[in-house]
C-alpha cells in the first residue's frame, strides 16, 4: 500500500472515527484499514489513534497529521485539476467559529453574503463565547478576539475592540460622569457575568491594571441584555466596543473613563490550513478578511 493511499485512509478514519464505517465506505476491508493505520504509526514512530472497544479517539499528534492530509489530498486534487484546465472553485461545507454577539453583528452578514456568491458552499457556524479548539472540533475558521495560544495554526489581523465603559445620557445628566474607575464601586452598575468569565472590570492606572468587582444590583448573563439596561437608564455597564457602535453613533449610550481603558485587543482570523489549503478555506478567509477590515475601518 502506497503513502497516498494510507493517507486517504486516515483522513477518512479521521472524519468517521470507525473503521467499519470507513471500510464500507472506501470499499476496503477492515482489515485494510487496520492495517494501513497500523503501517502508518510505525513509519512515523508515534500513536495516531487510540483503540478501545467501543471507539476510536485521534491523539493529539493524530489530530494534526489527519489536518495535513486532508490539505495535502485537496492540493493534489487541486493541481489535478490545474493540469486539465479545470478552475477549481470552492464547495464542499465549511465550520465557522466566533464569539456569539460579533458573529451575530459581523460575521453572520460576511457569511451570508459568501454563501450568496458560492452557491456550492454550506456553513455550519459555532457562535459562543468560549474558546473553540478547532482540531479538536472540526473547526476550519475561527474569528477570535484577544490574545491567541501559541500553535501552529495561521492568524490573520483585521481590527481592534476597546473595553468601554458606558452609561446613557440620562443617566449621565442625573447622576455625574464618573471620574476614576473607583468611583464604580459607589454607582449603579450591571455586570455581564459568564461561568468562563470574570465579574471583574479591569482599567489602566498609572500603568497599572487595576481590577474592581462593582457590587452590581443587576447582573445578567447576555451583553445585549446589559446594554439594554443600560439605554434604559440603570446604570453603568462595560461592553466591547462593537457591541455598542449602533446606540453610540446614535448618542442612546455615552462613553466614560476613556483615558483608563485597558489596551484595546486585537481581532484575528484563524485557520487550521496554510494559504495553499482548499479553495473554500483559502476563499472564505480572503473574503472574510476583507470585509471584516471593512466593518473596523468604519
Amino acid at each position: 500500500m502506497d503513502r497516498l493511499q494510507e493517507m486517504s485512509i486516515f483522513a477518512a478514519v479521521a472524519e468517521d472515527v470507525s473503521f467499519a464505517a470507513v471500510s464500507r465506505r472506501l470499499g476496503l476491508s477492515s482489515a485494510t484499514v487496520t492495517r494501513a493505520v497500523a503501517q502508518l504509526e510505525k513509519r512515523l514512530g508515534t500513536l495516531l489513534v487510540v483503540r478501545t472497544t467501543r471507539q476510536l479517539r485521534l491523539t493529539e499528534a493524530g489530530l494534526r497529521f489527519a489536518a495535513d492530509c486532508r490539505r495535502l489530498l485537496q492540493e493534489l486534487q487541486e493541481a489535478e485539476n490545474s493540469a486539465v484546465g479545470i478552475h477549481s472553485s470552492p464547495s464542499g461545507s465549511l465550520t465557522v467559529t466566533a464569539p456569539q454577539v460579533f458573529g451575530d453583528l459581523h460575521v453572520t452578514p460576511v457569511m451570508m453574503e459568501y454563501l450568496h456568491r458560492h452557491p456550492a458552499v454550506d456553513i455550519r457556524a459555532l457562535l459562543v463565547d468560549r474558546m473553540v479548539p478547532l482540531l479538536e472540533e472540526g473547526i476550519d475558521i475561527a474569528i477570535r478576539i484577544g490574545p491567541l495560544p501559541d500553535s501552529s495554526l495561521t492568524a490573520i489581523a483585521v481590527g481592534q475592540v476597546r473595553r468601554m465603559v458606558c452609561a446613557s445620557p440620562g443617566y449621565l445628566a442625573a447622576h455625574g460622569y464618573p471620574e476614576h474607575p473607583e468611583e464604580l464601586m459607589q454607582r449603579s452598575t450591571i455586570t455581564a457575568v459568564f461561568a468562563e468569565g470574570t465579574a471583574d472590570w479591569r482599567f489602566q492606572v498609572e500603568g497599572q491594571t487595576l481590577s474592581i468587582k462593582p457590587p452590581s444590583r443587576l447582573s445578567v448573563t447576555s451583553f445585549p441584555a446589559a446594554i439594554h439596561a443600560a439605554v434604559d437608564g440603570w446604570g453603568l455597564t462595560q461592553v466591547a466596543s462593537y457591541q455598542i457602535r449602533e446606540q453610540l453613533a446614535a448618542g442612546r449610550l455615552c462613553c466614560v473613563l476613556e483615558a483608563f481603558e485597558m489596551p484595546p485587543l486585537t481581532v484575528h482570523v484563524v485557520y487550521v490550513e496554510g494559504r495553499r489549503g482548499s479553495s473554500k478555506v483559502r476563499s472564505f478567509v480572503d473574503f472574510c478578511v476583507e470585509r471584516l477590515r471593512q466593518d473596523f475601518a468604519q
